[in-house]
């Protein structure tokens, strides 16, 4: 009997990982990651599963601003007046990564994963996610406790998490 989405959290990485790849093939969607504070984890966890090129195609490392502009097409506007750390730019991380590469589906992540850089509105810990596709974007504000590794972790698993949600929750035929 599958797993419920509620019971998402217990699962180790491997299984969501592989548990997203199932849904991907299902659905016949490909996917991709932009991220920046994860510097590559989602992409190394959803390729840690033999036979993720099936719906894997590219992965976007974008820690710094210029990046997310350059390979993303992120609006430097939007960097400059809301934060690389924001729902704005999230959003437009998913949407440009899944125009570049072709993905139906994508996740974005930034974020200040410390021990530095935090600031009284964006303190260490706090993360943005996004999920969808070129067209529609939602996005999701996380203030993640722990250390630098601490944070990143969570990011990648919220991210394979929220990915499989969004597979489950909507018809992507």
């Amino acid at each position: 009997m599958p797993h419920s989405a509620s019971s998402l959290a217990n699962l180790d990485l491997a299984t969501l990982a592989e548990r997203l790849g199932r849904r991907c093939r299902e659905h016949g969607v490909s996917v991709t990651a932009a991220e920046s504070c994860t510097g590559g984890g989602v992409a190394s966890a959803i390729t840690s599963v033999a036979g993720s090129s099936d719906y894997f195609e590219t992965g976007y490392v974008t820690y710094s601003n210029a990046a997310k502009a350059r390979l993303l097409g992120v609006p430097e506007a939007t960097i400059a007046q809301h934060g690389a750390v924001s729902r704005e730019v999230v959003e437009a991380m998913v949407a440009g990564a899944c125009r570049d590469s072709g993905a139906k589906l994508g996740v974005a992540i930034s974020g200040v994963a410390g021990p530095d850089g935090g600031t009284p509105e964006k303190p260490v810990g706090t993360v943005w996610l996004a999920w969808g596709s070129e067209a529609r974007q939602q996005a999701e504000r996380f203030q993640f406790p722990g250390d630098r590794r601490a944070v990143r972790e969570r990011a990648v698993r919220e991210a394979i998490v929220g990915l499989i949600r969004y597979l489950e929750a909507e018809p992507h035929s």
